[in-house]
């Protein structure tokens, strides 16, 4: 069977730091507020005139040196995000036009958190299906830019950022292993921002009155559906694959906040020391979450080869996802 396998990861951090400190300048917050009740102590966040795009063509340098891959043999580029340069085009043609991938065809995904797994799960299929042979899957975004500063609830969380992975077609039994996607639109309104498209564009003087280009979010709510989600599509992914929770070597959920990231380890009975956490230094990057956690995790020596490695994620839509690998 053909199996998709990740031979390169890489990762674009923007320079600019924004800690607690920072935001307590410019909303009523606090260090202690903020690091009780999400984990975080500092996020990444781009400067004025850096674009989205300029973090996704650095991951994807990276990870195209690390697989010793050449741009120009790539099938496929996809980007999951929900903040590219602009509207149209996909910032996966732009990262295709940076680094010079002239064979690639290029497509953005539209899944919130949850956008670098559902790329890798439609990656996986075109490799399986043998339509494709090299494929680029980058997860990123500049949240910062859509944030509302005052308030305090939603802006302490994000940080910006972007990951990447090669995917190389083999034949052995490393690889993806299995992949669940889901989603319930029903919910739509607990992670949304109402402005901005075409139900309230930019050219209507009240979207901007309303303050409607900005995220809003009920995280009470999306706390609690967000830790059964991630736990019972991890749970079902593992035991569609034939695999038991002790069999996993790293666990690495969407960096949304150290609550959740805790609430899902401790549900799926997974030692903290298996349960990968670097929320504290990137804040929520959604998408580039886990792409810039296993980036962080292969540099680090945290994997080794025949590791079986647990990916989960969650986000507005809502959408949720498991992928299970073997490094």
């Amino acid at each position: 069977m053909m199996r998709a396998k990740i031979v390169g990861t890489g990762a674009g951090i923007p320079k600019k730091l924004l800690t607690n400190a920072d935001l307590e300048k410019l909303v009523e917050t606090s260090d202690q507020w903020i690091r009780e009740r999400t984990g975080i102590r500092e996020r990444h966040i781009v400067s004025p005139g850096e674009k989205f795009s300029d973090l996704c063509t650095h991951a994807a340098v990276e990870a195209l040196k690390r697989a010793k891959v050449k741009a120009e043999d790539l099938d496929m580029i996809l980007v999951g995000t929900i903040s590219s340069d602009m509207l149209f085009p996909a910032t996966s043609c732009l990262v295709q036009r940076n680094i010079g991938a002239t064979r690639a065809a290029a497509s953005d995904i539209s899944a919130a958190c949850v956008g670098f797994l559902y790329a890798l799960h439609l990656a996986d299929g075109l490799i399986q299906s043998h339509k494709a042979e090299n494929i680029l899957v980058i997860g990123g975004e500049i949240l910062s830019r859509y944030v509302d500063w005052t308030d305090r609830s939603t802006c302490v969380l994000f940080g910006d950022g972007a990951g990447a992975v090669v995917l190389q077609a083999t034949r052995g039994d490393h690889g993806i292993l299995g992949s669940r996607m889901k989603s319930n639109g029903n919910y739509g309104d607990f992670i949304c921002m109402p402005g901005g498209g075409s139900n309230a564009p930019a050219n209507d003087p009240r979207t901007l009155e309303d303050r409607l280009p900005f995220i809003r979010m009920r995280g009470n709510e999306t706390f609690k559906v967000a830790v059964k989600a991630m736990a019972d599509v991890s749970s079902e992914l593992l035991a569609e694959q034939g695999f038991e929770k002790e069999e996993i070597r790293l666990f690495i959920p969407h960096q949304a906040n150290e609550r959740i990231i805790d609430a899902v380890g401790e549900r799926m009975k997974f030692p903290a020391e298996r349960v990968f956490k670097n929320v504290d230094r990137y804040g929520n990057t959604s998408a580039a979450s886990i792409p810039i956690a296993l980036d962080e995790c292969v540099r680090g020596g945290l994997i080794k080869r025949g590791d079986l490695i647990l990916m989960t994620a969650f986000g507005a839509g809502l959408v949720w996802g498991s992928v299970l690998l073997r490094w």
